[in-house]
């Protein structure tokens, strides 16, 4: 029998490979068979963390919920903007493996991710709590708000919410889990979702109020941002009710 080239490695390796083939593909000194094996090993771990992910929702699938709405929010820690929310329903066509915590990808990740979320998403919805509803109500109050808004803001009205450790003021069961960005592929997408909107949001921000750095710390409390509250003033952006802004001037 011939030796296999590096393509036939690469073809086979690309369609449920065996055992034995995956043993010669290991033990194979040739380059481009490593390159394919190391591709193949990670192509494997991201589609076993995507079933782990997808484990929740495809749980609650087989008891007979139709819809589950992952939901998560960014923005609660930084001293100027609004926290943003998002709700996503997703359903058993969902195959975008790359989606995970927000946190632990790259921007350019998160923007390449963000169209196709919202392509294969059954739903999303988006809730946003401005400094005006965070300093009146306080920023966890304010972030459940925003979260109500982002399910009321969905085509289709789940029967059950996955949330990232926190509770919705909405009739409708839920789920709070810890990390849950890290545990549910809906969290997930959510929080990339929510993420993209709020840093498009900053970013905007950046133009109106030049000088706190906004397109580069998106609000958080970088050296930059508190040189600019000292000499410029809070922004009506601002967080009144956070320290150290609740002591700056105002524009």
């Amino acid at each position: 029998m011939p030796e296999r080239t590096i393509a036939d490695f690469k073809r086979l390796l690309a369609d449920q490979p065996t055992a034995s083939l995956l043993a010669a593909a290991q033990a194979d000194p040739r380059k481009g068979v490593q390159q394919a094996y190391q591709h193949y090993l990670r192509q494997a771990e991201k589609v076993t963390r995507f079933n782990q992910h997808m484990r929740l929702e495809r749980d609650f699938w087989a008891h007979g919920g139709q819809y589950v709405a992952g939901i998560d929010e960014v923005g609660r820690g930084p001293l100027a903007g609004p926290v943003v929310t998002a709700a996503v329903v997703l359903d058993d066509h969902f195959d975008l493996l790359e989606v995970n915590d927000s946190k632990q990808l790259t921007a350019k990740k998160r923007a390449a991710l963000m169209p196709r979320i919202l392509e294969e998403a059954v739903a999303v919805g988006i809730g946003v709590a401005d400094a005006q509803q965070i300093d009146q109500l306080n920023i966890y109050e304010a972030t459940r708000v925003a979260m109500a808004q982002a399910v009321r803001n969905l085509s289709v009205r789940p029967t059950r919410l996955l949330v990232d450790a926190m509770q919705v003021p909405v009739p409708i069961e839920q789920t709070r889990l810890i990390k849950g960005d890290a545990k549910s592929a809906s969290i997930s997408a959510a929080s990339i979702v929510a993420k993209v909107v709020r840093d498009h949001l900053m970013t905007m921000y950046d133009q109106v109020y030049p000088g706190y750095d906004f397109a580069d710390n998106m609000g958080y409390g970088t050296a930059k941002h508190l040189a600019g509250l000292a000499s410029l003033g809070a922004t009506p952006i601002h967080r009144q009710s956070f320290s150290p802004v609740r002591n700056a001037k105002r524009v």
